[in-house]
């Protein structure tokens, strides 16, 4: 019996962590968009800037690229790191924070040419 509960709990622990921190979740209700419009041709906005289980963001690219999204913690230091294709136009991108601790932290985006192309805070609860 404490085979069968081990393997259940490691199973479970691996199951877990395997969640991505960035994952592209097309259907968005039409209420959230209006509140992600970015009116620029390129940027990063979020759906709310407390945050503290996952948040909602739009990131808008004037043509098709690779994009590499960077969360800095107040020091400054990288956190988090995650690239993403993205399409012309809006894309909504759904980011899942729970692994952070409460602080404030900054999150960028930057092309395939390290250049910033927006940039934005929020709060982890």
């Amino acid at each position: 019996m404490k085979k069968i509960c081990s393997i259940l709990v490691v199973v479970i622990l691996f199951v877990g962590c395997r969640k991505d921190p960035f994952t592209i979740n097309p259907p968005v209700p039409q209420s959230d968009l209006l509140s992600l419009q970015i009116k620029s041709s390129v940027g990063i906005k979020l759906q709310s800037p407390f945050v503290t289980n996952e948040v909602a963001m739009n990131v808008k690219s004037d043509i098709d690229q690779t994009v590499t999204i960077r969360i800095f913690d107040i020091a400054n230091k990288v956190v988090s790191k995650e690239t993403a294709n993205v399409k012309a136009g809006d894309n909504i991108l759904k980011i899942y924070t729970s692994a952070l601790p409460s602080s404030a932290y900054r999150i960028a985006l930057y092309d395939a040419n390290s250049k910033q192309l927006g940039i934005t805070d929020f709060n982890k609860m």
